[in-house]
Parts: C-alpha cells; sequence; structure tokens
C-alpha cells in the first residue's frame, strides 16, 4: 500500500468513497494489512478484529451501490480506546481486572459512529483505567511513539495517537480527564479534540473522574476532526451530564482567515508558572507572532497560576477515580499495574472536606476564567511542556503529568483543541493547544484550520513507516 492511502485524511477518503474511485473493502484491506506488518513495533491494538471490520466494509460498501450513502463516516475505517464498549466485545482497559469483561451492549459513541456507517477496525491502547501508564506489567505492552519507539507517545489515549502518526487509520476516538486526549496529541503530532463538557455521551465509558471526563476525536487533520466531531456530538438523556444544547456545524468556519479575532496569549502558562522547553515556546511564540501578522488582535491575558489549576483538578480527579475503584482496588490490588494502583491509590487519605473545597474551588476558577474569556475570541497557550520524553525514563514521566497546561480547562469544561506546531531538533513533534468559550468549537477549527495551511506541518509523517 502506499504512503499515500496509509495518510489519506478522513475528507478526502470520503470524497473518494462517494465517487467510488475508492472502496470501503479496499481501504480497510489495505490498513489492516499495514496494521499487521507495523503494528508489531509500536504495540497500538489491544484487539484488532479485521473479520469483522471487513463484513462492515462489504456492507458499507453495499449500501454505496445502492444509492444509500449515509455522509462522510460512510465506509471509514476508525478504532476506539479500549475503554470504550463495543457490544460483544471485550471492554479492558488495558488491564487484568478487566481482562474478560465482554461489553453487552455499544457505547452511545460506538452506536453514532455505526450509525454513520463507521468501520471498526478494533480496540486500541490506553494507560491503565485511563490513568496508569505507560506500563509494563500489564498483559499488553504499553504503545510506543512512531516518530522515535524509544520515546513516549502521550496518554493515556496512547493506542489512538500513536495509531493515528503510524498511518493505520484515519479517525479514532480518546478520552480526556486531565489531558488525556491532547497529550498524546502534543506526542505524535496529531490533532486531538477535548470538546465542551457534555457535548459528546459518556455512556458506555469506563469512567476516570465523573465530573471531568469527556470524550472527543483524534485524526491527522482539522477539517476531520470536525467532521468526526460533527459525528458523535449531541444531547444524550442517558448521561446525566450531557448537555441540551443545539449541535452546530463543525465545519461552517473552515476556509476562514483570522483576521480581526481577538486571541489571547495565556503566556505565563508556559513561561513563568511551568518554564517551557525553549524550543516549544519558540513554537508557541512563532505562532503568535503568525496570526498577529495575518490580523489577528493578539494580547497577553492573565489567568490564576496553573498550579492552581493542577491541584483543584488533581484533589477532584483523585477523589472521583478512587470512588469508582475502591472495591476493586479493595478486592483485587494485585491485579492492577503499580503506576495505576499507586495513582488510584492516592484518593483513599482523602477527606469529604478537601474534595468538597475543591469543588467550590473549581467554581471559583471557573468564573474568574469565564470573565477574562468574555473580552476575547479564543486563547491559545502550550499543551506540553516538552517533546517526547523516553519512555523508560522514570523522572521525565513523572514530570510529564504536571509539566502540561491542559487540567485548566478540564476544571472549567471548555473546549481545548491540540494540533501539530513543529518539530524538536531531535525530530520530534511540538504542538500549541487553542481554547474558547463553552460551545464554541467551530471557532477552535477555523483558527486552528488557517495554522494548518500556514504551516504545513501535517504533511511530515514518521520515517521508516514506508510501504
Amino acid at each position: 500500500m502506499s504512503e499515500e492511502l496509509a495518510y489519506l485524511g478522513l475528507a478526502e477518503a470520503a470524497e473518494r468513497i462517494r465517487a467510488k474511485k475508492l472502496s470501503p473493502v479496499e481501504y480497510t484491506t489495505a490498513l489492516l494489512a499495514r496494521i499487521e506488518r507495523h503494528d508489531p513495533q509500536f504495540y497500538v491494538f489491544i484487539s484488532l478484529m479485521p473479520e469483522r471490520a471487513l463484513a462492515a466494509a462489504r456492507r458499507a460498501e453495499d449500501k454505496i451501490s445502492a444509492g444509500r450513502w449515509r455522509g462522510p463516516f460512510h465506509g471509514m475505517p476508525y478504532a476506539l480506546k479500549d475503554i470504550i464498549d463495543v457490544e460483544g466485545v471485550a471492554t479492558t482497559a488495558h488491564s487484568r481486572v478487566l481482562a474478560n469483561n465482554g461489553a453487552r451492549s455499544n457505547a452511545a459513541v460506538a452506536e453514532r459512529l455505526e450509525a454513520a456507517g463507521g468501520v471498526l477496525l478494533g480496540k486500541l491502547s490506553t494507560h491503565e483505567f485511563a490513568i496508569g501508564g505507560p506500563s509494563f506489567d500489564l498483559p499488553w505492552p504499553p504503545a510506543r511513539n512512531p516518530w522515535n519507539r524509544d520515546h513516549f507517545c502521550g496518554g493515556s489515549s496512547s493506542g489512538s495517537g500513536a495509531g493515528l502518526a503510524a498511518g493505520f487509520f484515519p479517525a479514532a476516538l480518546g478520552t480526556d480527564t486531565g489531558g488525556s486526549i491532547r497529550n498524546p496529541a502534543s506526542m505524535c503530532g496529531i490533532t486531538g479534540m477535548k470538546p465542551t463538557y457534555g457535548r459528546v455521551s459518556r455512556r458506555g465509558v469506563m469512567p476516570l473522574a465523573f465530573s471531568l471526563d469527556h470524550i472527543g476525536p483524534m485524526t491527522r487533520t482539522v477539517r476531520d476532526n470536525a467532521l468526526m466531531l460533527q459525528v458523535i456530538a449531541g444531547h444524550d438523556p442517558a448521561d446525566p451530564a450531557s448537555a441540551n444544547e443545539p449541535v452546530p456545524n463543525y465545519s461552517a468556519m473552515l476556509g476562514q482567515d483570522v483576521k480581526g479575532l481577538r486571541i489571547g496569549i495565556i503566556r505565563h502558562f508556559y513561561t513563568r508558572d511551568v518554564v517551557a522547553d525553549p524550543e516549544q515556546v519558540e513554537t508557541l511564540d512563532a505562532a503568535a507572532r503568525l496570526f498577529a501578522e495575518a490580523g489577528a488582535v493578539t494580547t497577553e491575558i492573565t489567568l490564576t497560576p496553573l498550579q492552581d489549576f493542577s491541584a483543584c483538578g488533581q484533589i477532584i480527579l483523585a477523589a472521583e477515580a478512587y470512588a469508582v475503584h475502591e472495591q476493586w482496588l479493595r478486592k483485587r490490588p494485585q491485579d492492577y499495574g503499580m503506576r495505576a494502583r499507586e495513582r488510584l491509590l492516592a484518593g483513599a487519605g482523602l477527606r469529604a472536606v478537601d474534595y468538597l473545597r475543591a469543588v467550590r474551588w473549581r467554581l471559583q476558577l471557573r468564573d474568574q476564567v469565564a470573565a477574562v474569556f468574555a473580552d476575547i475570541d479564543l486563547a491559545m497557550t502550550a499543551s506540553s511542556m516538552d517533546p517526547a520524553c523516553r519512555i523508560d525514563d522514570d523522572a521525565a514521566l513523572a514530570a510529564n503529568y504536571w509539566r502540561q497546561a491542559r487540567m485548566p480547562f478540564n476544571v472549567t469544561g471548555q473546549p481545548g483543541l491540540v494540533i501539530p506546531a513543529g518539530f524538536s531538533k531531535d525530530g520530534l513533534p511540538l504542538s500549541l493547544q487553542l481554547v474558547g468559550r463553552p460551545f464554541t468549537e467551530p471557532m477552535l477549527y477555523r483558527v486552528a484550520q488557517f495554522y494548518e495551511n500556514a504551516t504545513r506541518w501535517i504533511e511530515r509523517h514518521p520515517v521508516g513507516l514506508m510501504d
């Protein structure tokens, strides 16, 4: 299979499929062959389902032949982080605890993707229960970074990010509780959206922290990301946190420039609160200059220090995650990997008053941020402070969890979009993060695509994966 087909975007593939210039069966077969050839190096998949995928591709092809094209996701291969339920398939959460946990029904997002004609290739590596990783004491090894397999690919949606960078599929879903979509997007040089809290149903997805969990699309381009969010967004009365808000056309602003937009730069997050790698700082400063030269009004804005958001979010996450896992931790602690067990047990010593103070603090932080965002259209800041570290560097991996600017927007629930923004001198991806007011994802896509078109970082792919 040519590299061109491996890195074909969702939008372009959809046009070819609709025009009958590309067969869903041909596309799926080619990607399955690529996965089988290269995944032994990267451990992206926990379960690959070739027979199921080919059957779905044949059904999609038959419907197209009958003139029943369902939309851009019709016949599209995709994959799911293995905390998302698919009926009849094990949802393992990458853990020995759930190794034989067969799902009895589809998650809401799996329902929507199937109804749109998608072709599920399989379930993807994650950090154990979306918190413990990368770990080497689990039934499945951790995913590796296609840009350099000795390096971390981010987490916890690790297989989603790595598989996109490797050209294994054009679209995947991840989850984000403290940055778990945006971290692998940063490490792997792909596009990851954490939508507004409640925008995408979490029904049928293994929870980590109820009030912080988000589901979102991961793709290689901005347009593809908007198309995938279009499929999965919408109210679900079976999810208590689901927002009953109209779903806009997420592609409506694509192709527009940034002239006149008010972009706030949250520079203190990465130059004062946590000092980022110089290459990452220069990348962000260059992006700010690009936007200003294109006519945007860029101003530095000041929020509460990054450490406050991190502390508030970590208290809430620890308490809620322990509530989910308490019974298993009491009865089966040995079945957890070391990293997940240690992180989950951090919640055991928290008092109710600690949690309630953090919840009140969260409301104050949310209101403070909303007041600042009332005067801008969107903001730009860092996602990760550093390029990917080595996967065997325990100290750097531990630092990865606080050397980031993602948790603030889990705390506030605002949408955050991470896109590729260049490469380090060692050839590892750099990134930037765009943040909007609640339910302003179309604006983020507009600005992100402008930057994408101006820089064309998306045209660069990992070496060593040529077919």
